[in-house]
């Protein structure tokens, strides 16, 4: 996860506490949201994803009861992020898990998220 969040670091320019809990709230999303079987595959190419995603998942919702991928922009804006930076983290996120696990392990998954697709 370290790689991730330094790339994520670089590309955003948020600083590195940001970049995890953003990171965790994404992959927690994924994992709430997504097609079970799909995402456990692909959280199992990325090491410590587990612990980031806890992480978010213990914070608090901070979100509301609003769910989806307004929940999850919500979440990431009581973080700190700016709606600017929800999406250029989202896509960032996106982007990584892509070479690490396949274009079309990821894409199975956004196509499958309600809205996700826009914000990649």
């Amino acid at each position: 996860m370290d790689e991730m969040v330094a790339r994520v670091v670089a590309d955003t320019g948020i600083d590195r506490t940001a970049a995890e809990k953003a990171v965790g709230i994404i992959l927690d999303f994924l994992a709430k949201e997504g097609p079970a079987d799909k995402v456990q595959s692909l959280l199992a190419k990325l090491p410590g994803a587990e612990i980031l995603m806890q992480k978010a998942a213990s914070e608090g919702a901070s979100g509301g009861l609003m769910g989806g991928v307004m929940g999850a922009g919500m979440r990431m804006m009581s973080a700190g992020l700016s709606m600017g930076q929800v999406q250029s983290v989202t896509r960032a996120v996106i982007a990584y898990t892509r070479e690490k696990a396949g274009e079309d392990a990821v894409g199975e998954i956004v196509a499958a998220i309600p809205g996700l697709a826009q914000f990649v």
